[in-house]
């Protein structure tokens, strides 16, 4: 049990890291130049964690929230379908 738990602390870690990464403001400047939502990387990042924690009611709420407001900003930029490389704000 004692590895389970290490292993379950170094994600939470990892996760933390990550949480920390996307609200770095050149990071997200970064991420803002490739047409991508922080906001919404954060929530991804949030339900990867909540899966991972086995929330997977709370995982596939939050993940489906975002799959369906990026696709939305997709097709708000590109009504035709072509999101110009995907480089759309997302």
């Amino acid at each position: 049990m004692a590895m389970a738990d290490g292993a379950d602390k170094e994600l939470d870690e990892v996760m933390e890291e990550l949480d920390t990464l996307l609200k770095n403001p050149d990071v997200g400047a970064m991420l803002t130049a490739r047409g991508i939502n922080t906001s919404l990387a954060l929530l991804v990042a949030e339900a990867l964690h909540a899966y991972l924690k086995g929330h997977k009611k709370e995982a596939a709420e939050d993940l489906s929230t975002a799959a369906e407001e990026i696709a939305a900003r997709l097709n708000r930029a590109a009504p035709d379908g072509n999101a110009a490389g995907g480089k759309a704000a997302s």
